[in-house]
């Protein structure tokens, strides 16, 4: 295990180590045997190993066609890398061969795994490792049981294990062009995939307390993450229902268990993974809205997916409703919420909407495409979704039909979406000098 650098912030470590495993894989999948027919151009090969370390989704390359058996095992190895942490990895290398954590590399893992203390953190991430091999074991051989007639068995077990990595890490890359759409109404895919999506995104704690609920009481937190979690899938899934029944591009064209079903998996797959069962380019304008508020909202702390987090959505609502009803106080499950992590969400969602309008920006003036798909596909890409309006006829997605500068300002995107919006800015800010003079407090109006 590589021993953390003092000078550099457990958030800077962090950044700097995504960087470099971002350019080990650019590296990997530029090699002339990563590509199928032709090795992949520098800057495809850094957006696809952007979109796998970053459990994103997005595609310039049609992962089936344009990347050979070496190069989807590359995929495959950063999503895994990228959804688990790199630190959490190393820390299970330093167990195995017998070395000791420095303070310095606990600060950095507990960082990375966004948990509020340090006891027990070894024993933590070898619980995180074993429930990954859990889920990930499990969906592999549900889908290559389901695949064994089609395919012949050692290509089932193949494919069962990259789509249950892909899923559990909420990464959205799938060995079939048109994703998961030739299994819309598949009832053993959808769910086993929902599945591993919904366990991942949840967030290793939360799995941890489910685990031991006969033994202790849920905390705050995982109630808060399954609660909103749940609102948002039902609300998702009757929207998009109601929305697109009508619609003979995508629900319409379905019965009534089968468009429930395709509702369902819509609704849970933009927390955070990319995958889909419907054309998403033929969807409603209303309706890619919905897709884009949960995509911004994202999944739970400490999971693998990408967005502002389930958990600062619901303390940014308590708080807003406590400040309309006149209450001095927020609060959640008769939990008091301490003005600073109140503050803290709010920072986290600005930032975080204002970077990705001011990218949105940026894409229309070096794109020239619509309003809706340019701000769905930067949602997509801050979320680390990987869901794509595209266009019509191409297995990639809309960044794919980008300029250089376009796809480089998306992964730009993913990389903040993975990192995390206060992570980054804190890695930014560290080393700024502190104020030394504080002014009086002064009275303004708002609202």
């Amino acid at each position: 295990m590589c021993p953390v650098p003092r000078r550099l912030s457990p958030a800077q470590f962090l950044a700097f180590g995504l960087v470099g495993l971002i350019a080990v894989g650019t590296l990997l999948l530029w090699l002339p045997a990563s590509g199928a027919a032709q090795p992949l151009t520098l800057v495809d090969a850094f957006f696809t190993s952007t979109s796998a370390v970053c459990v994103t989704g997005l595609l310039v390359v049609d992962t089936p066609q344009d990347l050979s058996l070496v190069g989807q095992i590359v995929v495959l190895l950063l999503i895994q890398v990228g959804g688990l942490g790199y630190m959490s990895i190393a820390t299970v290398v330093a167990v195995v061969v017998g070395r000791q954590l420095s303070v310095q590399e606990r600060v950095t893992l507990q960082e990375s795994l966004n948990v509020e203390t340090m006891e027990g953190l070894v024993r933590f991430t070898l619980t995180v490792l074993r429930l990954t091999l859990l889920f990930e074991l499990a969906g592999a051989l549900l889908l290559a049981l389901r695949w064994t007639s089609q395919m012949g068995p050692g290509r089932a077990a193949y494919f069962g294990l990259f789509h249950a990595v892909s899923a559990f890490n909420n990464a959205g890359f799938a060995l079939f062009s048109d994703n998961f759409m030739r299994y819309r109404s598949d009832w053993l895919v959808n769910l086993v995939v929902c599945a591993l999506v919904t366990s991942g995104g949840l967030g290793f704690l939360v799995l941890t307390e489910i685990g031991g609920f006969r033994r202790r009481r849920l905390s705050v937190h995982s109630r808060l993450v399954l609660v909103v979690s749940a609102l948002l899938v039902v609300g998702a899934t009757v929207a998009i229902f109601v929305l697109e029944r009508g619609n003979p591009r995508t629900l319409g064209a379905l019965g009534p268990a089968d468009a429930l079903l395709a509702a369902f998996f819509q609704a849970v797959v933009p927390r955070t993974a990319g995958f889909n069962t419907v054309d998403i380019g033929a969807m409603m304008p209303a309706t890619l809205f919905v897709l884009m508020i949960l995509m911004f909202i994202g999944a739970a702390p400490g999971g693998t997916g990408g967005g502002v987090k389930v958990t600062t959505f619901g303390i940014t609502v308590a708080a807003l409703w406590a400040t309309v009803r006149g209450r001095r106080d927020a609060s959640l499950f008769r939990r008091r919420l301490a003005p600073a992590l109140v503050a803290r969400a709010f920072f986290i969602s600005l930032i975080a909407f204002l970077t990705l309008n001011g990218v949105a920006a940026l894409l229309l003036v070096t794109e020239g495409r619509g309003l809706l798909p340019t701000l769905f596909e930067t949602t997509s890409a801050f979320g680390t979704v990987g869901l794509s309006t595209g266009e019509s006829g191409a297995p990639i997605s809309l960044a794919g039909h980008f300029t250089t500068e376009g796809k480089l300002l998306v992964a730009a995107m993913m990389f903040m979406g993975r990192i995390g919006p206060l992570t980054l800015a804190v890695a930014v800010a560290r080393g700024a000098t502190p104020a030394r003079i504080r002014y009086p407090e002064g009275t303004f109006l708002v609202g």
